[in-house]
């Protein structure tokens, strides 16, 4: 067996060093991780976050579609700090965030190693995730990398 932790606060994204020094793989439960960061539940937040988006406050609703500056910017700050202390630490989001292609191009960014989603958004994940790691690699090759 492999063991490891949900990251769902984000304080445990800022421990990340100290919490891989045990775990073997992360999994970022965004859903909860993007209510924490926000100070928000998901169930209230859907009263008003479509009024926010319509006066343009947020661009997006963070819980369909991962914020990618500031939960995004928790998430990286732990994707570096686990694998300082575990280089080969497994890494990956677990929630709704998973079948959206946006929060998919993300994760490939930031290195994560898969996504998991309900199973009716497994077919948008899985091209979602191919058409993210074509474009990281075509990114890498014109840059001079990979």
């Amino acid at each position: 067996y492999r063991v490891g932790t949900m990251i769902e606060l984000p304080r445990a994204c800022l421990q990340a060093g100290v919490l891989a020094q045990a775990a073997e793989f992360f999994s970022f439960g965004t859903n909860d991780l993007t209510q924490t960061t926000y100070g928000l539940s998901r169930d209230d937040a859907g009263s008003f976050l479509p009024e926010y988006k319509a006066n343009g406050i947020m661009e997006q609703d963070p819980f369909v579609s991962l914020d990618q500056e500031g939960v995004g910017e928790l998430i990286r700050i732990a994707v570096e700090r686990g694998r300082k202390t575990r280089p080969d630490i497994k890494l990956g989001i677990c929630g709704e965030h998973g079948g959206d292609p946006a929060s998919i191009g993300f994760c490939e960014k930031a290195g994560l190693d898969y996504v998991s989603c309900s199973p009716f958004r497994v077919p948008i994940a899985r091209l979602a995730a191919a058409q993210a790691a074509v474009r990281e690699s075509a990114s890498a090759s014109s840059m001079g990398g990979a």
